[in-house]
């Protein structure tokens, strides 16, 4: 009798959908399931998955959760995530399922197509793609270039390059979804949802199930056992630069068109104790506006409590809650991880950040 693969699924979704705050309450509410997670992060600090072991969960143990801080995993499957796998599937107590957090910044179709990797297609099956929505950002327009202001700039100077790095990205992850959730709710009212579907729905041809959350509140058994095998169909979920590479190509013109992520860029900030929390988001509200942060998440130390405080800043909103407090042999103090646009003066953000935490 053949062995039954293992179901996995794919959680993908911009900077600050809320793809994290989906997984912790999955983990709490996963009905006895063994959940192995795997968390990839841009950048160093991974402070995903410090959440997520710290949600208190049955799950949430430091031998479930793997992380890879290494790249964007799309762009490492062959060095990181393949190899992590193998060794998931060499345990001697197998998950029940494998659940995959991808980077806000990756594509999900490298990852999707590496299951078909002759190790893994033979134990694994992608249960399905969720696709986490900031419902609130897409409703700002946070994901829509402003096409005459483009077309205006071609004309005065034809040599610019105004690709939307964000925008394709945002559609890419969108195409491959087999089911959409469409995140933060609560901050719209029914007729910004209303525009929100309307939206997501005309940015792709497919048309994969929407679902509405609000704070991230999805049932696991909604996420769980979707049962697509999106591996077999990824040939129908291509990416831009996946369509744009076949159209050169059978023009005949070179190309060299590729992945990477050199739009964007993220440092780690070490901060001392924050003694007024609140008056540093305030601060930092300005300083995320003034230079066009688009993703600050991190923990703070407060002094005086014994708990560390959780940041999480998307454009202009801001939470703080206290997660869990500080280990005995954890050094206390201020880490944040920012992510922003490569075109940022680097030194003016960092001066701002610690200006915002004096």
């Amino acid at each position: 009798m053949l062995q039954e693969k293992i179901p996995a699924t794919v959680i993908t979704g911009f900077l600050g959908a809320g793809k994290t705050t989906i997984i912790r309450n999955m983990l709490m509410n996963a009905g006895g399931k063994k959940i192995a997670l795997i968390i990839n992060e841009f950048g160093d600090l991974g402070v995903d998955g410090d959440v997520l072991k710290g949600c208190g969960a049955e799950n949430c143990t430091e031998d479930d959760i793997i992380e890879l801080t290494n790249g964007c995993i799309c762009c490492t499957v062959a060095d990181d995530f393949v190899p992590t796998m193998q060794k998931l599937l060499e345990r001697d107590v197998k998950p029940d399922h494998i659940v995959i957090e991808t980077s806000g910044l990756a594509l999900p179709q490298p990852l999707v197509a590496a299951f078909n990797w002759p190790d893994i297609r033979t134990r694994v099956t992608v249960d399905g793609v969720v696709t986490v929505v900031d419902s609130a950002a897409v409703a700002a327009g946070r994901f829509a270039d402003d096409h005459d202001r483009v077309d205006a700039m071609r004309e005065a100077d034809d040599s610019l390059d105004h690709d939307s790095p964000i925008e394709e990205l945002f559609e890419d992850q969108l195409t491959c979804a087999d089911l959409i959730v469409l995140n933060k709710t609560d901050l719209l009212d029914g007729e910004g949802v209303a525009r929100v579907r309307a939206e997501v729905a005309e940015r792709i041809a497919r048309k994969p199930t929407l679902i509405e959350a609000k704070n991230g509140d999805v049932p696991a058994i909604v996420l769980l056992g979707l049962g697509a095998g999106t591996e077999d169909d990824i040939e129908n979920r291509k990416s831009h630069h996946e369509l744009e590479h076949e159209a050169l190509h059978a023009s005949g013109e070179a190309h060299d068109h590729h992945h990477d992520h050199d739009e964007f860029e993220s440092f780690v900030m070490k901060l001392p104790a924050i003694a007024d929390p609140a008056d540093f988001v305030e601060r930092l509200k300005d300083v995320i506006a003034t230079h066009d942060v688009l993703r600050l998440k991190g923990f703070i130390d407060v002094p005086g409590k014994p708990m560390r405080l959780v940041i999480q800043a998307v454009g202009s909103r801001v939470d703080t809650y206290f997660d869990r407090p500080w280990g005995a042999s954890e050094k206390r103090e201020t880490r944040l991880v920012v992510i922003g646009l490569h075109e940022w003066d680097y030194a003016a953000v960092v001066e701002a950040v610690e200006k915002a935490a004096s």
